[in-house]
């Protein structure tokens, strides 16, 4: 079979970690009978410096024809970057506001994964974290407080600002959807994050969410309210698989989630739409600092990779494959510097690409 994904290496240390993916999906398309092709395409400061915008038509038309995108990182150093100096909607991240709507992408999953072996990154008790813990939160991206009118005016004398909650059934049933079907693809549990004790938009997620469950009697379904939400994360992750909820809860979750891994550079995302096609990243940012050292850690763009295989090519073999790589690598002991613990091997960004791929 074969695949054609677009790519965007993007700014910072971008090439690097996305060459290491590349590295990955080509093993896996000689091991599995695959066939992979890459159309690069520019986005972020190198779009701007090479076109004067952050995403170009073209660009979005490549994607928009491509079978899937992976993207390394967008943006540079705001306070020495001259693409800063320029209006906000020209800046580099303009770009991957862009892509997200042209390509209609109004999910948004990240996963939260403590490998056995970098427990000790990990900020909880171990008799909180047990043996790990693996569960992803399902952030609703293209709607909510964030996309809703706002206004600030003056009112009896004072400055008044007012910002807008909106939902609609469908696009809340639109990503309950997906939310179910991924949880079929991992241990079948869903669990809806409101504040349906206080707000009507989130009565009518919990309602539309209920009426779409009913499609998925094989998913178990439960709701929880976005604060005790907050705390269970760190009182027992363990308890979680899929976390639905919408787009300013979770965004903010997805950010606690993240943090109780212990390392942003472990983590990958993923963008979907209503088709298959979809937009994979890691979720750290651009790290211009140590950009070119090959000192990056491209596991977050690895795993990523492995997400696209699995959501959007279902090849969940093939991921499942990529994923056993990754823990296999780190349990042997290989580290890049940002995850370096007493006893571990430090291994450059080139490297670890190499020890990934040899597993697989």
């Amino acid at each position: 079979m074969k695949y054609n994904i677009a790519v965007i290496p993007g700014d910072g240390i971008g090439p690097e970690i996305v060459r290491e993916a590349i590295k990955v999906l080509d093993t896996v398309g000689i091991e599995f009978g695959h066939s992979f092709s890459y159309t690069e395409v520019l986005m972020g400061g190198v779009s701007i410096d090479a076109t004067g915008v952050p995403l170009t038509d073209e660009a979005l038309k490549i994607a928009k024809n491509s079978d899937s995108v992976l993207l390394g990182a967008v943006g540079g150093d705001v306070g020495k970057s001259n693409w800063y100096n320029i209006a906000p909607n020209l800046r580099p991240e303009a770009g991957l506001l862009a892509i997200r709507k042209g390509l209609n992408l109004f999910a948004n999953i990240r996963p939260a994964i403590l490998f056995n072996e970098l427990k000790s990154a990990c900020p909880l008790r171990e008799d909180i974290i047990g043996e790990g813990f693996d569960f992803v939160v399902m952030r609703e991206l293209t709607g909510g407080l964030y996309f809703g009118d706002r206004w600030t005016e003056e009112v009896d004398g004072l400055r008044t600002a007012t910002d807008t909650l909106v939902y609609n059934e469908i696009e809340i049933a639109r990503i309950a959807r997906r939310a179910f079907e991924i949880a079929r693809k991992r241990r079948k549990k869903v669990c809806s994050v409101d504040k349906a004790n206080v707000l009507d938009t989130s009565r009518l997620w919990r309602q539309v969410t209920h009426e779409i469950g009913k499609e998925y009697p094989d998913v178990e379904l439960t709701d929880m309210l976005v604060d005790n939400c907050a705390m269970q994360i760190v009182k027992d992750p363990t308890q979680f698989d899929v976390i639905l909820t919408e787009n300013m809860f979770g965004d903010i979750l997805s950010d606690e989630a993240s943090m109780v891994t212990g390392s942003i550079g472990m983590l990958a995302s993923a963008s979907l739409g209503e088709t298959k096609l979809g937009l994979y990243e890691p979720s750290h940012g651009s790290a211009p600092d140590i950009a070119g050292q090959n000192k990056a850690n491209p596991i977050a763009t690895i795993l990523s990779a492995a997400m696209m295989l699995k959501f959007s090519f279902d090849l969940d073999k093939e991921a499942d494959k990529v994923e056993a790589a990754v823990k296999e690598v780190l349990k042997k002991g290989y580290r890049t510097i940002d995850i370096m613990s007493s006893g571990k091997t430090l291994v450059g960004c080139d490297e670890m690409g190499d020890l990934i791929a040899s597993e697989i």
